[in-house]
């Protein structure tokens, strides 16, 4: 890995301004998923160093938060122009710590960045209100002020974006930041860090956690009386733990949890779109995003054409290693995750699907894009996130078949239809159970619209000026007397 600025690759967590390896924590290694190679060795922090970065962080904060909105949106743009600058060190980094093809990451560090120039207009815009009284002599005024200290548990999906996601929103607000990147892919947060350090952020204000002790490292933040808000992407089942341990002290929560994504075609869609739109949001990441798409519905008049179209385009779609040019597949991000895809691939064939594209048994940490047909909803992938580059499609008939069964699922973060009747487009758009419809697109992330979800998905929003929201508490004034 050849970085034209080595300093962007770091060892070291970052706890209080300072490059440290923890007290007598001892290592764990980081792997490039595409080979296996070791590629860092880094200190593997454990509760007593979290507290320590909580801690470094609560010092930190009254200076922060005093500091104007202006102030603090300087050093966003600061740090926004600093990402910008090195966004291909940071794309050869992330994929070479995560494996998706060089292009996604380099798209990836362009859209995290985007967060912290949002942020860094939005840290102005944190207006509070003056209510009429209810008698007289009274006037109501309500602040909005930082939240405290934020806890960050981030995933391995997207690990540029998904930092930024967090921090961003919380420094405009007022709020320093204590961060737990995935285990597996660290070295992208660092380097964040690293930049950020640059753009002149004052110790204490964001510290980065390398762990692999994740569930040790998440009870401190969640259990920690000092943090006050916990923002965590990953699974439901960890999310539900997280939540659980924050209880206690009743913290404030942000949750991105799992997703179960229908797609679904309608008679009248544009075929030509509709199929782009697949391809794009499904295999993109290897099928590794928690809003890809997880199963597709196609009406009866168009069934076949849509899948005869479909079939050739994924027939395009080249894998290999990500740093290789016109590869658009990178490895699944280990072993694990191509089990489990093999596993709901096995249930689906037993039950009656038919892979009419790819491979019923996967070899290595690379699957080949596939294609599904005679999908089931008593398919265990018609449940569960398949978080993979497996497409199962499903025929229906008619508009409320379809809405019944893409409604079947405990979670509810990101859909997508196409179709032309704009009538239906608002009966359907209206009736899915979703946080984020995409209609005729599925390029619906960016920092200025709220990203989140509904039921076992998720609470709170990301992005938008919903997600500067997240970061801050409504403090309401009463003032008497006024004659």
């Amino acid at each position: 890995m050849q970085l034209q600025d080595s300093q962007l690759f770091r060892q070291q967590a970052y706890i209080n301004g300072q490059w440290t390896a923890g007290r007598q924590a001892p290592k764990f290694t980081v792997y490039n998923p595409y080979d296996q190679s070791p590629l860092a060795e880094l200190p593997d922090l454990g509760t007593e160093d979290t507290r320590a970065a909580i801690e470094a962080a609560a010092e930190a904060l009254p200076r922060w938060r005093s500091k104007s909105a202006a102030g603090r949106a300087k050093l966003l743009k600061k740090w926004f122009q600093l990402i910008h600058r090195h966004v291909d060190d940071l794309a050869l980094l992330l994929t070479t710590e995560q494996g998706k093809p060089l292009l996604e990451a380099r798209g990836e560090v362009l859209y995290g960045a985007s967060f912290v120039e949002w942020f860094a207009e939005e840290a102005r815009r944190a207006y509070g209100d003056v209510i009429p009284g209810p008698g007289r002599g009274l006037r109501i005024l309500t602040l909005k002020q930082p939240i405290g200290v934020v806890g960050a548990i981030t995933p391995w999906n997207f690990p540029n974006a998904m930092i930024t996601r967090k921090i961003a929103p919380a420094l405009a607000a007022g709020c320093t930041v204590v961060v737990k990147p995935a285990e597996a892919t660290p070295l992208s947060a660092l380097a964040l860090a690293e930049l950020a350090e640059r753009a002149g952020f004052p110790p204490g204000v964001i510290n980065i956690l390398t762990s692999n002790q994740p569930a040790a490292v998440g009870a401190e933040l969640c259990r920690h009386p000092l943090v006050r808000k916990l923002s965590f992407t990953g699974s439901t089942r960890v999310g539900k733990i997280l939540m659980r341990q924050c209880a206690d002290t009743v913290k404030k929560l942000s949750l991105e949890l799992g997703g179960n994504a229908p797609f679904i075609v309608f008679d009248d869609a544009d075929l030509e779109a509709a199929v782009a739109g697949a391809i794009q949001s499904k295999y993109r990441n290897a099928g590794q995003t928690c809003i890809c798409v997880n199963r597709i519905y196609v009406q009866n008049g168009i069934y076949e054409r849509f899948v005869e179209a479909f079939q050739m385009a994924v027939r395009q779609l080249e894998m290999g290693n990500g740093l290789d040019e016109d590869v658009v597949i990178g490895p699944l991000i280990n072993r694990a995750a191509v089990d489990k895809v093999d596993r709901l691939l096995r249930d689906a064939v037993v039950r009656g699907a038919e892979v009419v594209l790819g491979v019923e048994v996967a070899t290595g940490i690379f699957y080949p894009p596939t294609v599904l047909l005679e999908s089931r909803p008593d398919m265990a992938l018609h449940r569960e996130e398949i978080f993979g580059p497996v497409a199962a499609v499903y025929r229906f008939e008619t508009e409320a078949e379809v809405l019944e069964l893409a409604n079947a699922t405990d979670y509810g973060l990101a859909c997508y239809f196409y179709g032309r009747d704009y009538a239906r487009i608002w009966r359907v758009a209206e009736a899915l159970e979703y946080g984020m419809v995409g209609i005729n697109t599925t390029q619906i992330s960016t920092a200025v619209a709220p990203f989140g979800g509904v039921k076992e998905s998720g609470i709170g929003r990301e992005g938008s000026k919903y997600g500067l929201e997240e970061f801050m508490e409504i403090k309401y004034m009463c003032l008497g007397g006024v004659r």
